[in-house]
């Protein structure tokens, strides 16, 4: 270089990825069954891009009933943890949720549910 620095430059480009999930199936249409009577199925999240750990959090809908009650009738569980993790060959593991769905009054609705990872994407 002797001292000459505007002979050399240096470019440098690169294409930054945001992580994502993706689920499967992308839709969830729990079936109707009795009053008090549980009904549950499973869905795979899988996480993309993400680079370090970082751990799912669900809002659930919340339903307001006629007489002005509110109720959140569908839960959830991850079985294996919420975590995302990064294997060692650098994709990330999917995680396993089971929905659930139960009440005590009849009902039908249509709603969203909400997972979001630590820097709430």
């Amino acid at each position: 270089l002797n001292d000459n620095p505007s002979l050399y430059k240096i470019t440098l480009s690169g294409t930054m990825k945001s992580p994502k999930i993706n689920f499967d199936p992308p839709f969830l249409m729990l079936m109707p069954v009795p009053l008090d009577v549980k009904t549950e199925t499973a869905i795979s999240i899988i996480p993309q891009d993400y680079l370090r750990q970082s751990r799912i959090q669900v809002e659930l809908p919340e339903l307001e009933l006629d007489e002005g009650d509110r109720i959140y009738p569908l839960s959830v569980q991850f079985p294996e943890g919420q975590d995302i993790v990064l294997s060692s060959d650098g994709t990330n593991e999917e995680l396993i949720c089971h929905i659930s769905f139960k009440s005590s009054r009849p009902m039908s609705f249509l709603g969203n549910m909400f997972f979001i990872d630590e820097e709430e994407n």
